[in-house]
């Protein structure tokens, strides 16, 4: 009996030093509305909420690899400097300008001119313009994606990829090791024998100790093809329905011209990161390709800052007429929240475009939590039905575009890296608007007074999956 009353005595004692080691140690590694969801977790449940903190509490990198994407971001900026005549520059003042500085300082490349950039809004078009142009190429393929299956699509760029090797074209593939854990299974070996050079990136198992925080993704989709053709996107290497009952329609960018270059550079960084091995960059055709001024913006733990975040909230503030923002996961921290909800009281038209259906069950319910004070701002938000809507582009006035693979979650925003390409050109936000009109075509615009209506249960549902919100 008194071993029974001493341990529940040091049991307790325990339970409460873990709550106050937490609360001394928490607030000064996180940002603090994640540090209020691991404070309120480890109070509930310390001896559970301490070690899941340990693994998953912040993006942390080990030293290896945030030096080696310092050393990729000076070789960008020293590379740079021999391309100035290629620099786009816009008007002194105004929202281009801010923005085209903005992202330069965050992720390192300058806005570049004389770009070709073709929107693919149809899914089979965009895999198979993918193919053919894979299988015309004929000196080197770069891939970089987040999710490659074993389907129908997989297997229809694997062979693309064999057949291009087997001409002499030099072919890299990086995949994310989780991500796309059954296209690495299924095609790797058959690609290495085939002399494509597949790499895994961020890999998970008993490795992932020693690399980095066990749930940070690389979730760029990126392709460079001769250097001549880039691809830049939502769209993951799988068929439409990888996910059963939810098919996703996407976004891709086709683009020609020296933001190519930006391309390259940023697949020789992950490939430095995750290799250790330097690629040249080589030539590029000289010239435009076309009329449109563009920057690639990289975003992920390893940076200074949250690149993607800081400009997204920069587009918001900025914008003086209209803003469309189109994203699966909606899942905002305080500051992209506030800075939707100024701006919808400033008078700007504000239009959020999320989808109807949702693949992950926790995103969706904390995601409703925000609409209330959103639609009281004037923020429309409007819910697409036919497909998945996976697509994920912002447009700001008739001047900026940004397409790519960044989510308005705190994950894209803080953990995962991302990419995604600014367009400063009013022919291609034109295209853009078109695209998002055939959505909202095809949309439930929500009002206020209409979702107030929801079950009391949904509303408490919605609050406790917000308190996850740092956790997903």
């Amino acid at each position: 009996m008194n071993f029974e009353i001493h341990f529940g005595y040091l049991l307790f004692l325990f339970d409460w030093l873990i709550r106050l080691a937490a609360l001394a140690w928490i607030p000064v590694r996180s940002p603090p509305a994640a540090a209020r969801s691991w404070l309120l977790l480890v109070g509930f449940v310390p001896l559970f909420g301490l070690p899941l903190y340990l693994l998953l509490g912040h993006p942390w990198l080990a030293t290896q690899r945030r030096q080696r994407q310092a050393l990729a971001s000076q070789l960008i900026r020293d590379r740079q400097a021999s391309l100035a005549m290629l620099r786009w520059t816009p008007a002194a003042h105004g929202l281009t300008s801010d923005i085209a500085r903005l992202a330069e300082r965050l992720g390192d490349f300058m806005p570049v001119h004389g770009n070709t950039v073709e929107l693919l809004d149809d899914y089979a078009t965009s895999i198979d313009a993918l193919v053919a142009d894979i299988d015309a190429a004929r000196e080197e393929v770069h891939l970089l994606y987040y999710l490659m299956f074993d389907d129908v699509v997989g297997r229809a760029v694997c062979e693309a990829l064999q057949r291009a090797s087997g001409r002499g074209v030099r072919c890299r593939l990086l995949l994310d090791a989780v991500g796309a854990k059954s296209g690495l299974r299924a095609f790797a070996g058959p690609l290495g024998n085939a002399g494509v050079d597949v790499r895994a990136m961020l890999a998970g198992g008993l490795r992932w100790r020693s690399l980095s925080r066990m749930d940070l993704r690389n979730h760029r989709k990126l392709a460079l093809i001769d250097r001549r053709i880039g691809y830049v996107g939502s769209q993951n290497l799988a068929d439409a329905g990888f996910v059963p009952g939810h098919p996703n329609r996407e976004l891709v960018a086709r683009v020609r011209g020296p933001v190519l270059r930006q391309i390259a550079a940023l697949f020789a960084s992950d490939w430095l990161i995750e290799t250790g091995e330097r690629l040249e960059i080589g030539d590029f055709p000289g010239g435009e390709a076309g009329r449109t001024p563009a920057q690639m913006l990289p975003s992920g733990p390893a940076y200074p800052f949250e690149n993607a975040r800081n400009l997204v909230v920069a587009l918001v503030q900025r914008a003086r007429r209209r803003v469309v923002l189109v994203t699966p996961y909606f899942v905002p921290d305080d500051m992209t929240l506030g800075a939707l909800r100024v701006a919808a009281l400033s008078g700007i038209d504000v239009q959020l475009v999320l989808s109807m259906s949702n693949n992950q069950t926790l995103t969706r319910w904390a995601q409703r939590s925000y609409y209330d004070e959103l639609l009281r701002a004037g923020v429309r938000i409007a819910l697409y039905r036919p497909h998945f809507l996976h697509a994920k582009h912002l447009s700001v006035d008739d001047e900026v575009a940004l397409i790519g693979s960044i989510n308005l979650d705190i994950r894209s925003f803080a953990l995962n890296a991302e990419a995604g390409l600014l367009c400063f050109d009013a022919e291609v936000v034109a295209r853009l608007r078109r695209i998002e009109a055939d959505y909202l075509a095809d949309a439930r615009q929500l009002e206020l007074h209409e979702w107030r209506r929801r079950p009391r249960w949904h509303r408490s549902l919605e609050g406790m999956a917000r308190l996850a919100d740092s956790l997903m």
